[in-house]
This record gives C-alpha cells, structure tokens and sequence, in this order.
C-alpha cells in the first residue's frame, strides 16, 4: 500500500510509513420531524461528506523495515506541507494503492506530537473530507456549478511501446525504475486493475 496527495502541476506528496490501520467513515444525512400523536419520523436527505483518517509518523532517519522508500522527507519539511494543506483552499487529490481511494480531498485536522526517546520523528493524526462539487440556484431556476478545481493530471506523457513494462518507463522517464507506482496510481483508470498488463498505444501521463 501506498499513500499519496497528489497538488499543483503534478506534484505529489508520498507518506514515508503507512499506518496501522485507515479509517473510512461515510454516513446518510437525515432530518427528524416529530408529528403530533405520531411521534418522530427520520427522512433521508442524501449522503454527508465521508471522512478518511490516518495516524503516522515522519521517521528522521531511515529504516528499511517501515520505511516505503529510501529518500524520505525530512520531518520538518513534511510538516510544513501538510500546514500548507491544512490552510489552503484549495483540494488535493488522495490515493491509496489497493483500497480504491482515488478521491479529491480537504485536509480538516492535523495533529502532531514528539515522544521522549525517539529524537527527530514527528508523529501525526490527520483527517481528510471529500470535497464534492457545490451548486447554486440561478434566478432562472436553473442549476448553476460553481468552477471546478482542475485535480486532472496534465502535462508530459508516455506512450506505452511493445516490451515496455512500468518499471521500464519509470527508470527511463523519472530516473528511478522503483517510481513505477507513481505512473500507475496516475493512469488505473487507463491501465485497469493489473498493473503488468500495459499495452501498446496507451498514453500515460508522467508525475512531474
């Protein structure tokens, strides 16, 4: 499993340690109206916005058995990023590998803490909410979609050539045949659910 947020031209932030355990809470909205001599009656008024948490920690130095690849971030600069997220106005995407979360999001909680013994690491517990499209009522009576975020990649791509495989592209394209992941979370929508299965022709757009 692997755990990014994807921001701006195609950049990206990549958790160095995956937590124990995601949490994935989604629930239906309803309104309780209580009518004389009948009591009270619950009517659904569509689904709320889901919540996805997580609990980590930035490691200061690297450690081959928890973390997920060698250049980890420093902890203090991974800090700042997730500060930058919890401020601005703008959605990031959130992708994690082999759960099918691929969804755009706010960051609406981050905490952090410092344990005696372990100088260096930063531990964190971070919220995320969906962000969904808002809409208006026109004066027409018309519905109105206020402007999108574009969270599409865009920019520089590959297109896939007889012998190529993932990891091919990745050490040819970004250095690093163990960027691969990067591609496929970018492109499952194009590839499907067996990242070895690339074909000839496709087009796939590279991280930046």
């Amino acid at each position: 499993m692997e755990i990014y947020l994807f921001y701006g031209d195609k950049k990206y932030f990549h958790f160095p340690v995956n937590p124990e355990e995601i949490n994935f809470s989604r629930s239906k909205g309803y309104e309780t109206v209580n009518m004389l001599q009948h009591g009270e009656f619950d009517f659904a008024q569509g689904d709320k916005i889901k919540e996805i948490s997580f609990s980590s920690f930035f490691p200061k130095e690297y450690d081959p058995s928890y973390c997920r690849f060698r250049k980890i971030p420093d902890p203090m600069v991974a800090v700042n990023v997730l500060n930058r997220f919890l401020v601005s106005a703008e959605p990031v995407r959130l992708v994690i590998s082999h759960t099918g979360i691929n969804v755009p999001v706010y960051l609406i909680s981050y905490n952090s803490s410092f344990r005696g013994g372990e100088p260096g690491d930063i531990y964190f517990e971070l919220t995320f909410r969906t962000w969904r499209d808002a809409k208006l009522q026109s004066k027409s009576g018309g519905v109105k979609a206020l402007k999108r975020t574009d969270l599409k990649p865009t920019g520089k791509t590959y297109t896939v050539k007889s012998g190529d495989s993932l990891s091919k592209i990745a050490k040819l394209e970004l250095g690093s045949g163990d960027k691969w992941q990067l591609i496929y979370v970018l492109n499952k929508s194009v590839i499907g659910p067996n990242y070895n299965l690339i074909k000839p022709g496709q087009k796939l757009v590279l991280p930046k």
